[in-house]
């Protein structure tokens, strides 16, 4: 299987999900402004969740350009990823109805950590798919990103009990954090190509 099937396939899902997401915000009652504040961390937590649908779906297209084949054990990686990917607008929903409150903002940075946990396994399984000499192992490198996102979800889902702000600026910065283009893959494929 060539890796633009895969690739297709989660593009559809991360696409249903942001629609669902949008779908899920109701409109306000009322014509003025004023109107909207009640519903304001609602489009809050929808803001924050598309971003990072966004970034995991720019990251996944990355990923998957240095694929060129894709098998049995990436694809079911890729499916605990899209599993994970898919609690997003149930716990952005929860969180944003409930306005940051402690068990929904710790229940969106379980979501996110696993998330990020299931693009780590998914990462792990297309280097062990392309051999030593890996063209992904070559531009993640060290990836102090994708080590550092988990630390700070872990913390954010602690201080979620605490001090809610500050586990949703937590949330914010690991955002923030990926939202700077990493071209660390696309360095590796036209690096690749000259060498052709």
């Amino acid at each position: 299987m060539k890796s633009h099937r895969l690739e297709a396939f989660s593009d559809g899902v991360i696409a249903i999900l942001i629609t669902i997401m949008v779908l899920e915000m109701k409109v306000p009652h009322g014509e003025t402004l004023v109107a909207l504040v009640p519903v304001l961390p609602v489009f809050l937590s929808y803001v924050l969740s598309f971003v990072y649908l966004g970034i995991y779906w720019n990251n996944h297209h990355h990923m998957l350009q240095t694929c060129a084949r894709v098998t049995g054990p990436i694809l079911w990686a890729n499916l605990h990823l899209l599993f994970w990917l898919s609690l997003i607008p149930f716990a952005t929903g929860w969180m944003g109805e409930n306005h940051f409150a402690a068990a929904p903002a710790a229940l969106y940075g379980a979501v996110l950590l696993m998330a990020a946990v299931a693009y780590w396994l998914l990462q792990r399984q297309i280097v062990e798919s392309q051999g030593a000499e890996s063209i992904l192992q070559r531009a993640v490198g060290g990836d102090w990103k994708g080590r550092l996102s988990p630390l700070l979800y872990a913390l954010a889902i602690l201080c979620a009990f605490q001090w809610r702000w500050l586990s949703m600026a937590l949330y914010v910065l690991v955002a923030l954090i990926w939202l700077i283009p990493d071209r660390r893959i696309e360095y590796a494929l036209d690096e690749l190509d000259d060498q052709r």
